[in-house]
């Protein structure tokens, strides 16, 4: 059946565009949830009158779109997830995950507009994604997934002292020792020749 969009469907078109859909998809979905008019001339009418304002909207959309475009592809949109570490992460990064990064930065963007290879990503690293804009404006947005988990710290391996350092050090110790012997025997000495050189006691008779 043909029927008249009222505003943007996604995989199926734009306001006031006029689409062929399966007779449920269109009364049973379409119609019901006002996403689109049923295909008579009345609602023709309808849409022809407002054709004006419905293309002034699409071309705003359009620089919007464009903009937009351009802000994300400029960007690398950061994701911080657990992993181990060969860098596979405990869990995936989906569509919702993304979407939720977009967020944090201030972009709204509908989760089925987010398009990444294989559904999800289960590494760290940088990957490209692509974001459905507006009409057949895509957007290739560069995600870096990171590891959350701290870096372990390495143990500074203990440098053994140069040759020549080891030599100072073991003849430093011998030097000490040998001027506090040589000092002791020269104490020693002096003491002998002082009791020499007093003169002996004689006794009172």
């Amino acid at each position: 059946m043909k029927i008249i969009l009222k505003q943007y469907v996604p995989n199926l078109g734009e306001e006031g565009d006029v689409c062929d859909v399966a007779a449920g998809y269109g009364r049973n979905y379409l119609i019901p949830k006002d996403l689109a008019l049923s295909y008579t001339k009345q609602n023709i009418a309808i849409i022809e009158s407002k054709r004006d304002a419905i293309e002034k909207r699409k071309d705003e959309k359009r620089k919007s779109a464009q903009g937009l475009k351009e802000r994300l592809e400029s960007e690398t949109i950061e994701i911080t997830m657990p992993a181990g570490e060969t860098g596979k992460l405990f869990g995936s990064v989906t569509s919702a995950t993304v979407m939720e990064a977009l967020e944090k930065n201030g972009i709204e963007i509908e989760r089925k507009r987010i398009e990444i290879p294989g559904a999800t990503i289960k590494n760290v690293g940088n990957h490209e994604i692509r974001i459905k804009l507006y009409e057949n404006e895509t957007a290739t947005v560069t995600l870096s997934v990171i590891s959350q988990n701290k870096p372990k710290v390495k143990a500074e391996p203990v440098k053994s002292p140069a040759p020549e350092e080891k030599v100072k050090q073991t003849e430093e110790p011998a030097a000490e020792a040998q001027k506090e012997t040589e000092e002791k025997s020269e104490a020693e000495d002096e003491t002998t020749e002082a009791e020499e050189s007093e003169p002996e006691k004689t006794e009172e008779s």
